[in-house]
């Protein structure tokens, strides 16, 4: 990601994917790189190509919402990546917001702790913050502190439960690009991109592509070590006032194989249940208590 240009970050990377027949220009002929050439996008979008230029080199970081129209028309952006692209331009000059303590609501926490299907609270980044029992035991990723997005790449336990696993790690990279949106520049975010552009080829080669996908619920089908494979649906809520925190849940269809499945994990840890609100003499009056590296832990496990 290039220092503070994520717009022509952005613009150069979707006119990349953009088949030249698929908006009505010629195939064939011999072109040096894929998709579309500057100039086809202001011809198209109906600017001049100096002008487009700037943008992509950010020396115009303003253009209009109408000119935002016209180069998603032309880039074949969909809702959510039309709205992320509007977002690059809006946010800026605006405060950005900062790696701050994170505080999981105290009714959400103690939802957690009453709801019998696998939940947890994840912020913006993806990152875990609370969690109940059932959603360990169905990942061994979704554990307070860590980055499901990580575990995705990193971990072979979680890369592994997925049927189709290359569409899953391709679908978490685009919603987390969608959920950090303008936050890109936030230095725990720009932390994690680093290290898993050093780490993980698979993250390098998807974040290139600067795909855009919503961040909203969706089914699934794991196949989880201790009791196979079951389908559940994602829901993922948005957390009034809690700085983009999302309660998540996992729900099979009730009465089938899968709920069966689910109830039998939920019975091979119950030994592992322990109170969400378990005091702590380190804690402050909201429940979280600060460890030695100055961080927040909350005081129960948690894209």
């Amino acid at each position: 990601m290039s220092d503070d240009n994520e717009l022509g970050d952005y613009l150069r990377a979707r006119r990349g994917l953009v088949d030249p027949t698929e908006v009505g220009l010629p195939g064939g002929g011999v072109r040096r790189t894929p998709g579309l050439r500057r100039e086809e996008v202001a011809t198209l979008a109906g600017i001049s190509a100096d002008y487009y230029l700037r943008l992509e080199q950010g020396r115009d970081r303003n253009p209009s919402g109408q000119v935002l129209e016209a180069l998603a028309r032309v880039l074949l952006l969909d809702g959510a990546a039309t709205a992320y692209l509007h977002g690059l331009v809006a946010e800026r000059g605006a405060p950005r917001a900062r790696t701050r303590r994170a505080s999981v609501p105290a009714g959400i926490r103690q939802l957690l702790g009453t709801l019998n299907l696998p939940a947890f609270v994840e912020d913006r980044a993806f990152t875990v913050l609370a969690a109940n029992r059932l959603a360990t035991a169905v990942s061994p990723a979704i554990v307070e502190g860590e980055n499901r997005l990580r575990s995705m790449l990193l971990d072979p336990r979680e890369y592994g439960m997925h049927r189709e696993r290359d569409r899953a790690v391709a679908g978490m990279v685009a919603t987390f690009r969608a959920s950090i949106g303008p936050w890109v520049d936030d230095p725990s975010v720009r932390e994690l991109v680093g290290e898993l552009s050093l780490t993980s080829e698979t993250f390098r080669r998807l974040w290139a592509r600067h795909d855009v996908r919503e961040v909203v619920g969706s089914a699934s089908i794991i196949d989880h070590p201790e009791v196979g494979e079951f389908a559940f649906r994602r829901e993922k809520l948005t957390i009034g006032d809690a700085d983009g925190q999302l309660l998540v849940i996992y729900h099979p269809e009730p009465g089938s194989p899968s709920a069966q499945k689910l109830a039998l994990l939920g019975s091979l840890h119950a030994s592992d249940a322990r109170p969400l609100d378990a005091a702590d003499p380190a804690a402050d009056e909201t429940g979280a208590a600060e460890t030695t590296d100055g961080t927040t832990k909350r005081l129960s496990p948690e894209n």
